[in-house]
């Protein structure tokens, strides 16, 4: 099975910016373990302007545009520095890719990112993948990792997408404010009203940037590519998931779509 697990900055990062180092190695170790069972796994790891604020000793993340890629620039051999040293570990190699919008936009492009990433598996190595904040703008900028976990997913044509939060899945109401609040296991299609209470940033579903997952799914479901919202604070969790249980909201896909 070839899947995308995409890791949260709150999953990885403390509120400080400094290194979640329990997570991170579990993160690692799980990721290691379904490797070694034959799995091909790719990672979009967010965290780097959250790493390059506690590396460079900020009190707060930056507001303007040079300050988040500074950070970001600093973050992000923080980041793959702690991927490396940890990966090795447990013997597996690790690449760096780095992508804006326009990477992806463009079919050329795209298709050398398509080709590297096939070639980097067969290989046997580890993608990590993130966004290339020290050069995005608003013009060029993918925007979220979710959305680009979506779009490595369908771009390499992965069996499973999961995005690691720090919410359990989708409920119908915020579980934080509304004890009534149900968890929905199992989702068969996107509809219009899931769609609108997301964007809605009042609503339960805005919980947990709910709405850029939605449309990942969406992403997803129409290339035929199942995706999973899942708790990144429970890493075990991603075996049971792989085989196709585990607690988290599953968004299913029809037999004929996409693939």
């Amino acid at each position: 099975m070839t899947v995308v697990i995409k890791i949260g900055t709150s999953n990885i990062t403390h509120a400080t910016g400094h290194l979640n180092i329990r997570h991170i190695e579990q993160l690692v170790k799980v990721l290691s373990d379904l490797k070694n069972a034959g799995h091909r796994v790719v990672l979009v790891s967010s965290g780097a302007i959250a790493m390059g604020v506690g590396k460079l000793g900020l009190a707060s993340r930056p507001e303007d545009m040079p300050g988040k890629q500074a950070a970001a620039a600093v973050g992000q051999c923080e980041l793959m520095y702690t991927y490396d040293k940890l990966f090795s570990e447990y013997n597996h190699v690790v690449a760096q890719i780095l992508l804006t919008g326009s990477d992806v936009a463009d079919e050329k492009r795209r298709v050398h990112f398509q080709n590297t990433v096939s070639r980097l598996l067969e290989l046997g190595a580890l993608p990590i993948i993130n966004e290339n904040d020290t050069v995005s703008t608003d013009e060029i900028a993918v925007g979220d990792n979710d959305t680009l976990g979506a779009i490595v997913a369908c771009t390499i044509g992965a069996d499973l997408l999961v995005l690691l939060s720090d919410i359990d899945g989708l409920y119908t109401a915020d579980p934080h404010r509304d004890p009534r609040a149900r968890f929905i296991d199992r989702v068969e299609g996107v509809s219009p009203e899931l769609e609108a209470m997301a964007s809605d940033s009042a609503s339960s579903l805005a919980v947990g940037g709910m709405a850029t997952k939605l449309k990942a799914a969406k992403m997803t479901q129409q290339a035929g590519i199942e995706m999973v919202i899942a708790n990144g604070a429970h890493l075990e969790n991603l075996y049971d998931i792989l085989d196709g249980g585990g607690r988290g909201t599953r968004f299913l896909v029809k037999k004929g779509e996409g693939k």
